[in-house]
């Protein structure tokens, strides 16, 4: 897809690998918006920061017409990135982490996804990038409920891109590993460091993945850190 004035939705777009994202399209000449619950410090002619609560339908419907008001209604890119984790035995973790996790995680999927599906048929094209996680691959003791969660996408992802396939809209899923950012503030077993991937590594992945050409479907990209301890 060539990216110059091509309309983009990134979720979670005020920090870390969703505020990357919305830098690399801009540089790309994509106009975004910037859907998040705090405001996205992005200054720029073809940004707009819509503050809004992923997890709630409504709230999604609202920020969706705020972007098409503002740039129109031909949107070719969803960046599903919002998302948020908590540590915890499955035995004790509090139920309404469970939900938060699931409606920011999951929900928040199926809300903007279907909000653009339309909009891309009639446009013939479009790509939908998913990030999951390597926990979407893995279990990690701990951490049952967001593993569940990144379970979720990429089994909606994989089913999504044979559903839309034949439209000429491609759906890929991104599983990093370990980023440096505010994902892990609030972890006891981790905390963030520089031999983490950086954000803007993941931001530069996404692009080239818009970047591929009509009829070739990049579908789950797993990324890493190289050396997550550092040289030896």
């Amino acid at each position: 897809m060539k990216l110059a004035d091509k309309i983009a939705i990134v979720t979670g777009s005020s920090k870390g690998i969703g505020l990357a994202t919305a830098k690399k399209l801009l540089e790309k000449g994509v106009k975004v918006a910037g859907w998040s619950r705090s405001a996205t410090p992005i200054k720029h002619p073809n940004f707009t920061s819509v503050q809004v609560d992923v997890g709630s339908y409504d709230e999604v419907k609202k920020a969706f017409g705020q972007t098409i008001q503002r740039f129109g209604e031909e949107v070719a890119i969803l960046i599903n990135n919002a998302g948020l984790g908590f540590e915890g035995d499955f035995e004790s973790l509090a139920e309404e982490k469970w939900h938060l996790m699931f409606s920011t995680n999951v929900d928040s999927i199926f809300y903007c996804t279907q909000l653009v599906i339309p909009k891309m048929k009639n446009l013939g094209e479009g790509h939908i990038v998913n990030i999951s996680s390597i926990a979407g691959t893995n279990g990690i003791a701990g951490m049952a409920a967001y593993c569940a969660t990144k379970h979720a996408v990429r089994g909606i992802s994989h089913a999504l891109f044979k559903e839309l396939r034949n439209y000429g809209i491609k759906v890929s899923t991104v599983y990093p590993g370990s980023t440096q950012t505010n994902f892990f503030a609030d972890f006891t077993s981790v905390a963030s460091n520089e031999n983490m991937m950086q954000p803007e590594d993941i931001a530069l992945t996404i692009a080239q993945l818009l970047e591929t050409s009509a009829n070739y479907l990049p579908v789950d990209i797993e990324v890493r850190p190289l050396q997550p301890k550092g040289k030896q």
